[in-house]
């Protein structure tokens, strides 16, 4: 089922450990789950909004997203603590290594003029996070039934020590890097 999975296992973890010369395999960076935010700035004068959003993101991951509250007021804004502002939704096991399959291998080729995402989005720690434009990029969602075009941030949440380390762990699970 999780052709990924069994991939980290025969590929990626014995590779990781010869480049690095780990003396565990317990050393060895692994994904731990993976984050998808989705914020929704309109949901304070549109209701319905926050149901179209995890009504998508619910049809992309197979898991219903949680909805995220403000925390604190913005007059700015016209934001009032407690009022929903987005959703989230975290993955781990096999609906994970789906999910990241299915992103690296279709939804991500089908971006227009797409190059590659920046090998340079790691936040020290071995952490990846990554911007989509448009949920229209994922082969689940039906172009006429969206009610707008909205992005999403995925973050891929690893157990690497350093940048190096999960950028190799990634671009040997399959993550498409540009060339620098």
């Amino acid at each position: 089922m999780a052709r990924l999975k069994e991939l980290y296992k025969t590929d990626v973890a014995p590779a990781l450990m010869s480049k690095f010369g780990y003396k565990s395999v317990m050393q060895i960076p692994k994904i731990d789950k993976v984050v998808i935010n989705v914020g929704c700035g309109e949901a304070k004068e549109n209701p319905k909004a926050i149901e179209a959003v995890s009504a998508d993101i619910a049809q992309i991951t197979g898991q219903k997203p949680i909805v995220c509250k403000a925390k604190k007021s913005v007059a700015n804004f016209k934001l009032r603590e407690g009022m929903p502002n987005g959703v989230k939704v975290t993955l781990r096991g096999n609906r994970m290594y789906e999910f990241i399959d299915r992103f690296f291998n279709i939804a991500l080729p089908r971006v227009r003029d797409f190059r590659g995402i920046n090998p340079n989005s790691f936040d020290g720690r071995g952490n990846y996070s990554v911007g989509v434009k448009e949920q229209l990029i994922f082969p689940e969602i039906d172009y006429e039934k969206i009610d707008k075009v909205r992005g999403m941030d995925i973050c891929f949440v690893t157990t690497a020590e350093t940048d190096e380390e999960a950028r190799e762990l990634l671009k040997l699970m399959g993550a498409p890097f540009a060339r620098n």
